[in-house]
């Protein structure tokens, strides 16, 4: 089977929803007349990121109900869609999600786990963090997704590969931030090893869709990318610049690497549960909430 896979790196309008929602659907009909099969928006693609206290003005409930959410879920029954978003839920809690659209309905919502709260980041001051992480089928098989920090925690990736993902869809809003020799943003250097790593160790494939745009002061670097299961690199937007990036994914991939790399066969899941409940048993590493 293959995918004709699409990484949409956008600039947002900050508390413009009905302006983001406008773009989303531009960019959709771009897709469609390509034939793109999947097409991932970045980490809040329908609100802008730097939200702080319009956070409750710009939230969506992902259903047919919310008038704005609806055309995003009509929209899918022509591609399927990854949106990033504002979710909240019935007891008026807020979380920076991410949803997954098919075929006139929602499969999964993903909401962020990791809320940096360190350097120029304020998430946990806003949003409230997640506390699931599932992996969960379509129609190319099963898929597993994150946001932003989440990737940046190896325990994420690791339990969506036990859980079944083949594909890990990965979306930010990632702040460029430092220079390297070469010259190569940091932030860009460092998102761009850990995704090799991922597809490498986990021989799955990595597709990995970023924002670009100024917000208060900050720019974000765009760079989206695809790994295959063998850590190659299958495609690489521009830095910078709005780009839709199409790459076809071939899943037949999966077999051939793992023939060769059994590690998901060899993988010890019960010695991995025995030696945390170990640790967390003797009180010397933090249990966490």
């Amino acid at each position: 089977m293959k995918c004709k896979l699409a990484l949409s790196q956008i600039n947002t309008v900050l508390g413009g929803v009905k302006a983001n929602l406008d773009k989303h659907l531009q960019v959709i009909d771009e897709a469609c007349s390509q034939n793109v099969d999947l097409l991932v928006f970045p980490e809040l693609s329908m609100t802008g990121y730097f939200l702080q206290d319009l956070v409750p003005t710009v939230s969506m409930r992902p259903n047919i109900t919310d008038p704005l959410f609806k055309k995003l879920i009509e929209a899918s029954r022509r591609l399927d869609l990854v949106v990033g978003f504002v979710q909240e839920d019935e007891r008026n809690r807020f979380y920076i999600a991410s949803a997954y659209l098919s075929a006139g309905e929602v499969l999964h919502v993903h909401q962020k786990i990791y809320l940096p709260t360190y350097g120029l980041f304020d998430e946990g001051r806003f949003f409230a963090w997640g506390d699931q992480v599932r992996a969960f089928d379509t129609r190319f098989g099963r898929v597993g997704l994150l946001v932003c920090e989440d990737f940046w925690h190896a325990s994420l990736p690791y339990l969506l590969w036990q859980d079944g993902a083949d594909i890990m869809l990965f979306t930010s809003a990632s702040p460029g931030r430092g220079l390297t020799q070469e010259p190569q943003l940091d932030s860009a250097r460092w998102v761009d090893h850990i995704n090799r790593a991922y597809a490498s160790l986990f021989t799955t494939f990595v597709a990995h869709t970023n924002r670009v745009g100024y917000e208060d002061g900050l720019h974000f670097w765009g760079g989206s990318m695809v790994y295959d299961p063998n850590g190659n690199v299958l495609a690489r937007a521009p830095q910078q610049e709005e780009a839709l990036l199409i790459c076809e994914v071939d899943l037949n991939q999966l077999h051939r690497t793992r023939v060769r790399l059994p590690l998901l066969r060899d993988e010890r899941t019960a010695l991995v549960e025995r030696e945390l409940t170990r640790i967390l048993s003797q009180g010397n590493r933090p249990a966490g909430r």
